[in-house]
């Protein structure tokens, strides 16, 4: 994937020793390197946080481990960052060590998902898609769809390759289908179940909802790479996927290689979800630094991609 491990490219090392008084230090505890988005999300951080720009980073890849997480803050307090950015791998358990951080006068940012606080001035600010969102998006595109196709009076079964539990994307997404899901009788949900956000585990969980359902009409995969291990564990049972084929897939994220996907035929709708989220933490930084108020929450832009749109052309200007 080219996603950085921890603490490499020079992006280790007490702040205090660097010598670079005038760089804004910030410390970036990243959830891990699961999928292809978490990948271009940690390039706009690294790309945007350089010493050209001021800052010095320090980035930590937790492997999706909230204690990896947990340890990489309290070891960002010792050295006396500026900043903490994290991209929290679940929503509860931090009150502990961001009152820490609060302790020492550091301000905590928050990317991509959500912390469950009983007290929000323990972070700054948070930024990030619209989860809900996201998830009503694409269920109202697949109302369209049905539409479209003159199925939408017909039972319709569907399965959902979740997020990692508890993850603000996968609570959000979940419930946000749910939303319009409960909009729609002749929907069925036949099953949820946890991909991780993995290809590997995303093919393992749909390869065991194939060998239980006969009749899986539609599969929502809470990102792409759940929704490419999917594609594969469909084509491995002799079956199909994608506009022409037996199963309707929605994913979630709109990297590159969905695009690929839905170009191929295989993926029918990719909800974006905006990983470069390094330039809005810049510009939320430099307003604290101004002794300026910034939002508490401040959504990315973020669309919606299908089939029937000139896709060769869209991913040209894609940067992920």
């Amino acid at each position: 994937m080219g996603c950085s491990q921890k603490a490499d490219n020079g992006d280790s090392g007490d702040a205090s020793d660097s010598g670079d008084s005038d760089l804004i230090t910030v410390g970036y505890a990243q959830v891990g390197a699961e999928s292809d988005w978490r990948t271009a999300n940690t390039e706009s951080f690294k790309s945007t946080f350089t010493k050209e720009n001021g800052y010095e980073l320090i980035f930590d890849d937790a492997q999706q481990k909230q204690e990896n997480q947990i340890k990489a803050i309290r070891s960002f307090i010792q050295q006396g960052v500026d900043y903490i950015v994290v991209a929290p791998v679940v929503e509860t358990g931090w009150e502990t060590v961001l009152e820490e951080a609060k302790a020492e006068g550091i301000p905590v940012i928050l990317s991509d998902r959500q912390m469950d606080v009983s007290d929000e001035s323990l972070y700054e600010c948070w930024v990030g898609g619209n989860f809900i969102k996201e998830g009503e998006d694409g269920g109202h595109w697949l109302e369209d769809y049905l539409k479209e196709k003159g199925m939408d009076g017909e039972e319709i079964n569907m399965v959902t390759l979740q997020g990692t539990i508890g993850a603000s994307a996968q609570v959000g997404r979940t419930e946000g289908f749910a939303n319009v899901l409960a909009e729609n009788d002749n929907w069925n949900m036949l099953e949820l179940q946890t991909g991780e956000f993995t290809q590997a585990k995303g093919q393992e969980v749909m390869e065991s909802f194939l060998k239980k359902y006969d009749d899986i009409d539609v599969v929502i995969a809470e990102n792409d790479n759940m929704a490419f291990g999917a594609i594969d564990a469909i084509k491995a049972a002799g079956k199909t996927c994608g506009p022409d084929g037996d199963i309707t897939i929605i994913s979630f994220d709109a990297v590159k290689a969905a695009f690929d996907a839905m170009i191929a035929g295989d993926l029918n709708c990719a909800v974006e979800c905006n990983p470069l989220h390094g330039p809005r933490v810049a510009e939320i930084i430099q307003k604290l630094e101004a002794g300026e108020e910034v939002d508490k929450i401040q959504y990315v832009d973020e669309e919606l991609f299908d089939t029937s749109m000139d896709l060769e052309e869209i991913v040209k200007t894609r940067a992920y």
